[in-house]
């Protein structure tokens, strides 16, 4: 097996033979799959193998991979340079495409990660407020940077290290520690801390401990108290944005944050994220304004260039009901695991995101999420892999649709789901 051999190769030269924790498969019970190449909905194993993937890159590929059109444009762009450290025309452009589809982003900055963005979000909230303190969710995840990483979702819940090793008490100790759709938890904070939270950051839907809905009003409530308290309300929309909709969860629920952060599928899979928001907040940013933050590859000519043509068929493709129709996928696939599992599963969507978590319990908070069997998930996992369809290897992970899987992969999907039971 060819990906075994990689993965030996590999573990003599990377920690755990990969790039990223979740990748390694140790808690489906697995060696991972090495990619060789992948074409819309699917991908293929160094094997040879061919999988219908809902990983999607964890999330970017909402065209499908390798779409002619971006893959055009990228190659186009290459033969004019790889980074110039300076400023494009295309950084403008997508901008603008940016505020066309969001427009509360009266500002924004480009630069290369999610976990980039929020930290510089984070960091332009405090230079505006002038105060420390910040308060986020148990089991949202907002990237490694070391003030976040605490009660975090995803790798971190699989390997059971909510918290990491290496992080000073110092750097975590202005992070205060809420429960998602727990009003009471946030209305708490708020009063202890009074006049001390320079900002309120969540996932508008929590998809890093698997995809868990906000409940009704709740995302009102957080904007509510945030004006209140006269702290900036941040979406982490790294995910969801240009996913549930083309402006985010934001207008999908509509509820109006003063920052947001992006990434995913606004590069259009390469190296590319997003932090903006309210002109004065935006304006504390260097050069104009007093807080820092540089970056030699942000906004760089071949990572826009995806992310333009990706926003520009989004939004040709939203006139002909693209969104509607990966919400109905989205959809077949949950009405497939409701009928087949029935109790014994909660299964969670919205649009284009679901997640099925092997708990009788209705799942709407990180304890709910962390009474998930994950036994019996890796067990539906490897059904699913032999049968070729590629899972994300995690409980506490979001399934994605593409605008790329046709009925066949669901059927041939629903069928998979059917025989494991």
């Amino acid at each position: 097996m060819i990906s075994d051999e990689l993965f030996e190769r590999s573990k003599k030269l990377m920690p755990g033979g990969v790039n990223s924790p979740v990748r390694a498969f140790g808690s489906v019970g697995r060696n991972p799959l090495f990619i060789d190449h992948a074409k819309g909905a699917y991908i293929t194993d160094c094997d040879g193998r061919e999988y219908i993937d809902y990983v999607c890159s964890w999330g970017p590929m909402i065209l499908g991979h390798a779409n002619d059109r971006v893959i055009a444009a990228v190659k186009s762009a290459c033969d004019n340079g790889l980074s110039f450290g300076a400023p494009t025309e295309r950084e403008a452009v997508l901008a603008e495409l940016i505020k066309e589809c969001v427009p509360y982003i009266e500002k924004l900055r480009l630069v290369n990660s999610g976990t980039e963005a929020v930290m510089s979000a984070i960091r332009a909230a405090r230079g505006y407020t002038g105060r420390d303190k910040i308060i986020k969710f148990r089991g949202c995840y907002h990237g490694h940077s070391d003030g976040l990483l605490v009660k975090a979702g995803s790798g971190a819940l699989t390997q059971s290290v909510p918290d990491s090793a290496g992080v000073p008490y110092d750097y975590t100790k202005n992070t205060l520690v809420a429960e998602y759709n727990d009003r009471e938890s946030v209305k708490r904070l708020f009063e202890e801390n009074k006049g001390e939270i320079a900002c309120l950051i969540v996932e508008p839907v929590a998809a890093n401990m698997g995809v868990v809905l906000p409940e009704e009003g709740f995302l009102r409530f957080l904007r509510d108290e945030a004006t209140a308290n006269g702290a900036v309300l941040i979406f982490d929309e790294v995910i969801t944005g240009f996913r549930l909709s083309l402006g985010g969860a934001a207008a999908y629920y509509g509820v109006t944050p003063d920052l947001a952060t992006f990434g995913k599928i606004v590069g259009g899979g390469m190296p590319l994220a997003v932090y903006g928001g309210k002109n004065e907040i935006m304006d504390m940013i260097a050069p104009v304004g007093a807080v820092y933050q540089a970056g030699t590859l942000s906004g760089n000519p071949i990572a826009t260039t995806a992310g333009i043509e990706t926003l520009r068929i989004l939004m040709e493709e939203d006139k002909r009901g693209l969104y509607d129709e990966l919400n109905e996928k989205g959809r077949i696939l949950a009405g497939a695991y409701k009928r087949a599992l029935g109790d014994s599963v909660c299964v969670n969507q919205v649009g284009s995101l679901l997640s099925v978590f092997f708990t009788s319990e209705s799942v709407t908070d990180y304890e709910s999420a962390i009474t998930s069997d994950t036994g019996e998930y890796t067990r539906y996992f490897n059904h699913m892999l032999e049968r070729g369809i590629y899972l994300a290897p995690s409980q506490f992970e979001a399934m994605f649709v593409s605008a790329a899987h046709k009925m066949e992969d669901l059927d041939r999907t629903v069928r998979a789901i059917g025989e494991f039971v």
